[in-house]
């Protein structure tokens, strides 16, 4: 008998979100670490899933902390309790987002962030500032804010030893193109945001290999009808994903609906942007070198000045998707699990259910959406004691 024998999982009666649709009432089978088949009758041992849900673990591409703790600390034991609230919330893929710092100690962030991706418990790194514009700096400190200069970007891809996945730049400052054909070059992600980039420099950049907006109309110029901006050159380019942060906070629902409109849910990515109140209550967490005050769940800097990044967990997104928003099913899977998965190149294993492909898993309810379970590589992290096992027939 082999160890993914031992180890069999079968879900029956699901509700299942699959690439070619919505099944009901299927089975499931978990081999070890990896979804072992689909569909075949219920049989005696199997858990009995009617009534929920089953969909593919959350991948969050832009994150900065949770349950108390954040990623910029640069502290081994804060990045293992976020990566652990997220998981908890359904996100079993994550990508751990940096914020602006000096760049000596941003090194020195993913160097631990890097040792992290070695052990499994993330899949990459992301740094979001320094090289971003003074303009549209939001929650980011001044101060700190560097020109990408493509050997300082650099510093900071090699600190991360191979496993750099995004940087976030504004493309019109100095040395900022350059730096992203030095990304594209290497392999690693360039994102625009946090820009007053133009539409024609923005037209420039995605030209140059940037794939990416980091949290779309946030922290860059509005569109206007005579300066549509760098909102409507990275909408319109079919090579870009488009990262939103579906709070009530970040944007309207119709601005939303614009965005789904025109990119489609397989060029739109749900992000967090949590910070480290995520999974936590109200009062004052660090974001960096910055101090944020979270009112009500929403993050703000004390002054009032900028949002702060969110308090949102990945299961919130998706069930704010399908009841508040207008999205699918399918479409909810996809921004929150097939797209991201696909930008990261991670398809071939993650982002979706399918025979092969790890055991990451998100089980809700049918009806309200809230979440119930959560596997990932075919072990229960949350819930797994909630389902009975059927019976002999």
């Amino acid at each position: 008998m082999t160890t993914a024998d031992r180890d069999r999982i079968t879900l029956a009666g699901a509700r299942l979100v699959l690439p070619g649709g919505v099944v009901e009432g299927d089975r499931l089978a978990v081999g070890g670490e990896r979804i072992a088949g689909l569909g075949g009758d219920t049989e005696p041992g199997d858990l009995d899933l009617t009534g929920y849900t089953v969909v593919p673990g959350f991948v969050d591409l832009h994150v900065h902390g949770g349950g108390g703790a954040s990623y910029a600390s640069g502290i081994a034991e804060e990045a293992l309790l976020a990566a652990r609230t997220h998981l908890e919330h359904g996100t079993t893929t994550t990508i751990a987002s940096t914020v602006t710092g000096e760049i000596d100690e941003v090194a020195r962030q993913a160097h631990v962030l890097s040792e992290l991706v070695e052990d499994g418990v993330l899949a990459g790194i992301h740094f979001e500032g320094p090289f971003i514009s003074h303009n549209r700096c939001g929650a980011h400190r001044p101060d700190l804010l560097r020109d990408p200069d493509p050997a300082l970007v650099r510093k900071l891809v090699d600190a991360a030893r191979g496993h750099a996945r995004m940087v976030t730049l504004a493309p019109e400052l100095p040395g900022g193109l350059d730096s992203v054909r030095m990304l594209t070059d290497l392999g690693v992600i360039a994102a625009v945001g946090h820009t007053d980039s133009d539409y024609a420099t923005t037209l420039e950049a995605i030209e140059a290999g940037a794939t990416v907006a980091t949290h779309l109309f946030n922290a860059m110029p509005g569109i206007a009808h005579r300066a549509p901006g760098p909102i409507v050159a990275l909408l319109e380019d079919e090579r870009v994903t488009v990262e939103l942060i579906n709070d009530g906070v970040h944007l309207h629902p119709s601005v939303l609906d614009l965005a789904y409109g025109t990119a489609g849910a397989n060029r739109v990515a749900l992000i967090t942007d949590a910070m480290g109140a995520a999974g936590m209550g109200d009062g004052l967490y660090p974001l960096g070198p910055l101090q944020v005050q979270v009112k009500d769940g929403v993050a703000m800097l004390p002054d009032g000045s900028s949002i702060a990044g969110s308090t949102l967990t990945l299961d919130r997104v998706f069930r704010r998707a399908l009841t508040v928003g207008r999205l699918t099913l399918g479409q909810a899977v996809e921004s929150l699990s097939a797209t991201p998965a696909r930008l990261l190149g991670l398809s071939d294993s993650i982002g979706s259910l399918e025979t092969g492909k790890l055991a990451d898993l998100v089980v809700v309810d049918s009806e309200s959406y809230d979440l119930v379970a959560v596997m990932r590589r075919g072990r229960w992290v949350l819930g797994g004691e909630a389902f009975r096992t059927v019976g002999p027939a």
